[in-house]
């Protein structure tokens, strides 16, 4: 047994298949001074290819892994665009005279050195992409093909050194079992993509095994545990067949929940929706059995084109959203970018915090017209089905007051042009900052409804970046200062007579569900992947044993004792 990191849930039996580095081999190659400008535009040339490849593959993996996970691709193309990436490859090639792809190794090998150097496992990682995509842009300089996966049919563990999203993208889950890398960590780009493919990974096992692993070894992988055996015995093969089983079958009856409403044993009716990013995104959570949607991410309509789109192409997107969702509620948050989301063609000033900075509502407040292009699709929408409107990042009263009146704005210029929509439509406000939560009770006065975004909240609240490796640990949704924020925004608004929803994570957590019966939550909204799990969880509970232990939360002091009372509830 090799003991790893579990990267994605999940057992895997089957035989190994060792993927080759994906390394070029680049002699020393050097110009003459008058063939520069030939070079360079090689180079060029190189990186144009790269980045039509990068696009291609983007757009592949989002058909399977939906917009927010194949946003990845964003960050390798933004290496392409670097400037101090860039200018070391030209550094090289004008003063030393080398060749292009010379010049691209020896910066992938500075960069990915400078990295590895820091003690932070996150910066290691993004390392990785900085090789994925030099080492692209070397095949192109050199005339070289990819290393391929097998192309039988025949079901493999794939084994590699590290594993590259552009390598991933053309993997076919019906093939790959599972998944093992002697690098990497939960926070990896391939840990992200494998757990979207549903495919069980074991990372980091790089300085843990004396013999290297070999194409043709029998191996079980537990991604749950991080363990690894090589050439099982008997009955260790019969112990991990029963586990195998026991989870397909587990997935097939988890599927048999779909048309089934979620409903306590003691008969409390919960809704539960999908978080979706495109219209593909509606029909996997419509197959799971989302009630609607509670959470359309415009953001990703936005990305990937030279311009913002216009207000047709929005309707047209919202319409089929609404119409895919059944009849269902679809609320549609608007414009929720700056911080870690970027447009090339709309590009914002360099900021020391970004996370805090211009982004979400405040730039929709400031550019006035792109904000009421967006109102204005999603009114016209709204005359096709039951849309509600979110506003991201709100904080104080004006900034609500502000973007209804721009509201209003979009639906007199509707009623000039005499196109319909549903005047009566609903605006609600994303809590997300610790500032609304504490306002909570006046600005339940302003809207029809809050959605409780956790993943800020809990950031904020704890001053925790999750992404950041050396702080990761201090990340703890069940934070007492969490829950208490989150009683506290409940409360305001049902006092206030208006409906509240959660959809962070911790909607799609079955170890939250006391925490939402003792409330009195009855809305949450989740990934599709986390539906049919909650559900199950939610029609083995009842109402009264759940309001009792999340009653009982409420009462103890630390982290640490909230999570191990829901855990012990789940399993009960």
């Amino acid at each position: 047994m090799i003991q790893g990191i579990g990267a994605a849930s999940g057992v895997a039996i089957g035989k190994a298949f060792v993927l080759p580095a994906w390394e070029w081999d680049v002699p020393d190659r050097r110009m003459e001074k008058v063939d520069l400008a030939k070079e360079f535009e090689r180079l060029y040339e190189g990186i144009r290819t790269s980045k039509t490849e990068i696009e291609v593959m983007k757009n592949e993996i989002r058909e399977t892994v939906g917009a927010e996970e194949s946003s990845i691709f964003d960050a390798h193309i933004a290496i392409l665009d670097d400037p101090v990436f860039m200018s070391e490859i030209q550094g090289i090639i004008e003063r030393q005279y080398k060749a292009a792809e010379v010049a691209v190794k020896e910066a992938i090998d500075h960069f990915v050195t400078m990295f590895d150097l820091l003690d932070d496992e996150y910066m290691k990682e993004r390392a990785l992409d900085i090789k994925d995509v030099g080492n692209r842009l070397l095949k192109h300089l050199l005339g070289t093909p990819e290393i391929t996966l097998p192309s039988d049919t025949q079901p493999y563990i794939l084994v590699a050194k590290e594993l590259s999203p552009s390598q991933l993208v053309h993997l076919n889950p019906e093939n790959v079992l599972g998944m093992v890398t002697m690098s990497g960590g939960k926070t990896s780009h391939s840990a992200i993509m494998a757990r979207a493919l549903g495919i069980p990974l074991v990372s980091g096992l790089e300085s843990l095994t004396e013999e290297p692993l070999s194409t043709g070894d029998l191996l079980i992988i537990d991604g749950d545990e991080g363990t690894v055996y090589r050439e099982p015995s008997r009955a260790l093969l019969e112990q991990f067949n029963r586990i195998a089983e026991e989870q397909r079958l587990r997935k097939e009856q988890l599927q048999l929940l779909a048309s089934v409403e979620a409903v306590t044993k003691d008969g409390y009716r919960m809704r539960l929706a999908g978080n979706i990013s495109s219209v593909k995104d509606v029909e996997q959570a419509v197959k799971y059995g989302a009630e609607g949607v509670g959470l359309f991410r415009t953001e990703f309509l936005y990305m990937d084109r030279p311009t913002f789109p216009s207000e047709e192409e929005q309707f047209e997107v919202y319409r089929q959203v609404v119409e895919a969702a059944g009849g269902h509620p679809v609320v549609i948050r608007t414009l929720d970018i700056g911080g870690d989301k970027q447009l090339e063609y709309f590009p914002l000033f360099e900021e020391e915090n970004p996370v805090l900075g211009f982004r979400a509502i405040r730039i929709s407040l400031d550019e006035a017209e792109m904000f009421k292009t967006q109102l204005r699709a999603l009114l016209r929408a709204s005359a096709y089905g039951q849309i509600k409107i979110l506003y991201p990042m709100i904080h104080t009263l004006e900034e609500v007051r502000q973007a209804n009146a721009f509201l209003e704005e979009a639906k007199q210029e509707l009623l000039r042009r005499e196109q319909p929509f549903n005047h009566e439509i609903e605006t609600g406000i994303m809590i997300e900052i610790p500032a609304a939560a504490a306002i909570a009770d006046l600005l339940a006065r302003e809207v029809d409804f809050f959605s409780i975004g956790t993943n800020d909240l809990v950031q904020y609240v704890l001053a925790v970046d999750r992404m950041n490796e050396k702080v990761a640990h201090l990340y703890h949704p069940y934070h007492p200062a969490v829950i208490r924020l989150l009683r506290q925004t409940v409360l305001a608004a049902k006092e206030a007579g208006i409906s509240v929803s959660v959809c962070g994570e911790m909607a799609g957590d079955e170890r939250a569900l006391p925490l939402w019966l003792y409330l009195g939550v009855t809305n949450l909204s989740m990934s599709p992947q986390s539906l049919l799990r909650v559900k199950h969880r939610i029609l083995n509970s009842t109402l009264a044993e759940g309001m009792e232990q999340g009653k009982h939360c409420y009462t103890l002091t630390t982290s640490e004792e909230i999570e191990a009372a829901l855990a012990k509830w789940t399993k009960s």
